[in-house]
């Protein structure tokens, strides 16, 4: 018998209402998985709608219940599975679970080897949390896929949310030159965090501000994303992490639509920035593991900077 924890789980597809907080089987560490003792975990908006939350697949396979969410995870190695050499038990650890796995929203959870890295040494486990699928995200979209280099101009739209606060730190931290699209009253925020330029999405037209841009990084989708080839310089790139698109017509730039990879070597980039003071993780607010299926809703209704974390223990 391998014991029991205290888990949030979804017994039936659906949102923040069919998450309950209960005692749960706990996991058994398989080939090249190890056991994390959860210190933190982060929510994700859109996570309960994603097929993969709820199947084994991206795109409607079958159905895993009962399942647990939250993808962001950092803690402290409890067991090895067979073929992990890489860690210690007792080593603080993060990472990014696989999206068709169970989360970390528990007491424990298991995880590939290869999607975890070493904790940065200067954060506690609340902001490691809010790190691994808004940085790597960030970190993915701007470097292996747009392939930003020093000088660049960079349009970011949301850079007040989870993944564009992390967008907006990891292009200044490229060395490119980045302009954000937020609400006026986070402006002050997403200068902070590196952008030299910030448009008041509901105020202003970005594309009346944003020439020749050699990158955008779209968090937001719809007819932002659509007005967005406006701004691009011939050759330029358009990343989306929100749908796939299609560059119109005549337009003369790439399109790029993405979900995000767990990557130990990302995290370790993610972390070399962590540590050099090139990159705060932002958190709105840390609440308790039982109080997650509220975290959930609150990313479905309210205005946030930065990331919602379940502190678990």
């Amino acid at each position: 018998m391998n014991g029991t924890m205290h888990a949030i789980r979804g017994h039936r597809r659906g949102g923040p209402e069919e998450l309950i907080y209960e005692v749960a089987p706990k996991p058994v560490p398989g080939h090249g998985d190890v056991l994390v003792e959860v210190r933190a975990a982060s929510v994700t908006p859109g996570e309960l709608d994603w097929d993969a939350t709820w199947t084994d697949s991206f795109d409607g396979g079958s159905p895993r219940l009962p399942v647990v969410p939250s993808k962001e995870v950092s803690g402290v190695v409890a067991e090895l599975g067979h073929g992990v050499t890489e860690f210690r038990p007792g080593e603080a650890v993060y990472g990014l679970i696989p999206f068709t796995r169970d989360g970390a929203a528990a007491e424990y959870v298991t995880v590939p080897a290869a999607g975890l890295a070493a904790k940065p040494g200067s954060l506690d486990h609340e902001r490691t949390a809010a790190l691994p699928l808004a940085g790597l995200t960030a970190w993915q979209g701007l470097v292996t896929h747009a392939g930003v280099t020093p000088g660049q101009r960079v349009l970011v739209h949301g850079g007040a949310g989870g993944v564009g606060s992390f967008a907006v730190q990891v292009a200044a931290a490229l060395g490119a030159e980045v302009t954000a699209t937020a609400a006026a009253g986070d402006a002050d925020f997403v200068r902070g965090l590196g952008a030299e330029t910030v448009i008041d999405y509901a105020g202003q037209r970005f594309e009346d501000e944003v020439k020749d841009a050699d990158v955008v990084f779209d968090t937001v989708g719809g007819d932002t994303l659509d007005r967005s080839w406006r701004v691009l310089r011939p050759g330029g790139v358009l990343v989306s992490v929100v749908e796939p698109v299609t560059p119109p017509e005549g337009a003369d730039a790439r399109a790029v639509f993405f979900v995000v990879e767990p990557d130990r070597a990302g995290l370790e980039e993610l972390t070399a920035l962590v540590e050099a003071g090139r990159l705060i993780p932002q958190v709105d607010r840390i609440v308790p593991l039982e109080s997650a299926p509220g975290a959930y809703a609150a990313l479905e209704r309210e205005h946030r900077r930065g990331k919602i974390v379940l502190r678990v223990s």
